[in-house]
């Protein structure tokens, strides 16, 4: 591969990232209430449930996507004009969002980003496969410029916060920024024309005859409630560490320990221990990390520890989702090995996380009056539910023989 294709998809992928990144880890927050002593100009002060349904609009996004931009992709129109279209109208939306003061527009306009944006996980993905020769040496190096972006995007915004006038909904401007400049960018990017047949957006119910496959079965419920849960760490993480003390600017900069993490893990550890222990020890692994991390939210509530906890994040996300696929991508037929990964990411990815995110606005909701959370009680849900799934696996999940070898060199995804 030239440098300077591998430099314009990789740039691709950072901006990609740094849109998401630049909101994710602190939206929550900022649709909230402020903590004590908090400029209450800073926060729209949305209930927790309004806050779980505007969370949850991305994931049903992500669901619809396939149906609505997948055949366009593939029939009609080149990946990289697709891309274009999305990202300006997505990051124009999201800028139009910041403005937003009142939770039934600003739903709306959360709802148009979303539509603009999910197709272009699956966009970007597969216009940089389009020009690889050697897929499973080159993505990896490509696709974590997208974690380093998540990982910009958050002390770009701490340095914005820190350095510059304060500005409600600076966030989503920083998000917007980043999608119309990778909107003016995708021009630039290798023409990747559609194909002649477009792929079947139903495809992923060829692989609902795994389900025969126990292991698979188990494998799928318990990534589902998981996936719920991890709309816990999304949604609440922020709030929570005003709640103990973090100034505002200073909450982007800390909420990147875990995409460091991530890649450290990524990188360094999961070469290392996949083919030594094998996929269902370092799912274990996976699943256990979990819990921990919701217990020491929970139990422990001293600052630092908390900001050292988030680095759990990397073991919790590559152990187990990265893996996952990984495990996936072993059992599942060679001729439905795409469709498999595609039912993972609709019911994990997709239908998991748009149930979590209501569930966990609803949690909230529950455990808060008098706009004071009691934040002890909310942890300790996910930290029960996933306790649970631990044990479930440990119990009854058993690896087929082969299924731990790699496929390909795994990447982050945030």
């Amino acid at each position: 591969m030239n440098l300077s294709l591998r430099w314009r998809l990789t740039l691709m992928m950072f901006l990609q990232y740094a849109i998401w990144g630049a909101w994710a880890p602190v939206l929550g927050a900022y649709l909230g209430s402020p903590p004590k002593g908090g400029d209450p100009n800073l926060y729209l002060g949305f209930q927790p449930i309004q806050v779980g349904i505007i969370f949850s609009v991305l994931p049903l996004a992500t669901i619809l996507a396939p149906f609505i931009f997948g055949q366009l992709a593939d029939r009609m129109m080149a990946s990289q004009h697709l891309l274009a279209i999305c990202h300006i109208l997505g990051g124009t939306s999201i800028v139009l969002m910041g403005l937003q003061h009142q939770y039934g527009l600003f739903l709306v306009f959360m709802a148009a980003y979303s539509l603009f944006y999910a197709p272009t996980l699956a966009l970007t993905n597969s216009l940089t496969f389009a020009h690889l020769s050697d897929s499973e040496r080159q993505f990896g190096g490509i696709r974590v410029g997208g974690t380093v972006g998540w990982i910009i995007a958050g002390l770009v915004l701490a340095g914005w916060r820190k350095w510059l006038p304060v500005v409600p909904g600076d966030l989503l401007y920083l998000s917007g920024g980043f999608a119309i400049l990778l909107g003016l960018f995708s021009l630039a990017l290798p023409h990747t024309p559609p194909k002649k047949e477009g792929a079947n957006p139903l495809a992923f119910l060829e692989a609902l005859k795994l389900f025969k496959n126990r292991n698979f079965a188990i494998f799928m419920v318990i990534s589902f409630i998981v996936g719920t849960e991890l709309e816990f760490y999304y949604i609440l993480t922020s709030p929570y560490l005003e709640h103990l003390g973090f100034a505002r600017a200073s909450v982007p900069a800390v909420m990147t320990i875990a995409q460091a993490a991530e890649i450290v893990v990524m990188a360094v550890l999961l070469p290392l221990l996949l083919p030594r222990l094998g996929a269902r020890r370092l799912l274990a692994m996976g699943v256990i990390a979990w819990p921990l991390r919701y217990a020491i939210f929970a139990f422990l509530p001293i600052s630092w520890l908390v900001a050292a906890s988030l680095a759990i994040h990397g073991f919790c996300y590559v152990f187990f989702f990265v893996v996952g696929f990984i495990y996936v991508d072993r059992v599942a037929p060679k001729d439905i090995r795409a469709s498999a990964q595609a039912l993972v990411a609709i019911v994990v990815l997709g239908a998991g996380r748009y149930l979590g995110s209501n569930f966990a606005g609803w949690i909230q909701g529950h455990f808060t009056a008098d706009k004071v959370t009691n934040w002890q009680m909310v942890f300790l849900v996910p930290c029960a539910l996933t306790v649970a799934c631990a044990l479930a696996f440990l119990l009854f999940f058993r690896e087929e023989k082969g299924a731990g070898k790699p496929a390909a060199e795994p990447v982050a995804a945030g």
